[in-house]
């Protein structure tokens, strides 16, 4: 038994952390800020302003903030190097897609959000799928074992 509740092997902790999982977890975060963002927006427009529904307005806003929790727990985890970081990151990814296609679909100002959130999907996508990213978190191939 460890007292660290996750522990990392020692080879992994010595390497220095890659550029590629570092800017990573930097794009998780910025989702993560982005989704607080809009969060707090609807919320206070909700609240102060003169929306169409003001119930569903501050639903709408609490319900971004706290899907924003997803991305920046799981940007955390990868800036430790935690391995079970992994999963959150590849799966608001592959969330942020279909978003990201349906922002592309509008006929206004979204479409550069559409853009921008595609692109920091896909690219979130390269890197953490990337073989050295895989190994400085520590995850190993089936069958294979840590050294």
């Amino acid at each position: 038994m460890s007292p660290e509740q996750n522990p990392t092997p020692e080879n992994v902790g010595a390497e220095p952390r890659p550029g590629r999982l570092t800017t990573a977890a930097a794009l998780v975060a910025l989702e993560g800020v982005a989704l607080v963002a809009g969060g707090v927006y609807l919320l206070v427009m909700g609240l102060t302003g003169h929306p169409d529904d003001r119930s569903q307005a501050v639903t709408g806003g609490v319900t971004l903030i706290a899907l924003a929790l997803l991305p920046l727990l799981a940007a955390r985890g990868l800036l430790l190097r935690r391995s079970w970081s992994r999963g959150p990151t590849i799966i608001t990814q592959i969330m942020a897609l279909p978003v990201a296609y349906n922002l592309l679909q509008a006929d206004s100002l979204a479409i550069p959000g559409g853009i921008a959130l595609a692109v920091v999907a896909v690219a979130t996508l390269v890197l953490i799928l990337n073989p050295a990213t895989t190994r400085a978190l520590g995850i190993t191939g089936p069958g294979a074992a840590r050294e």
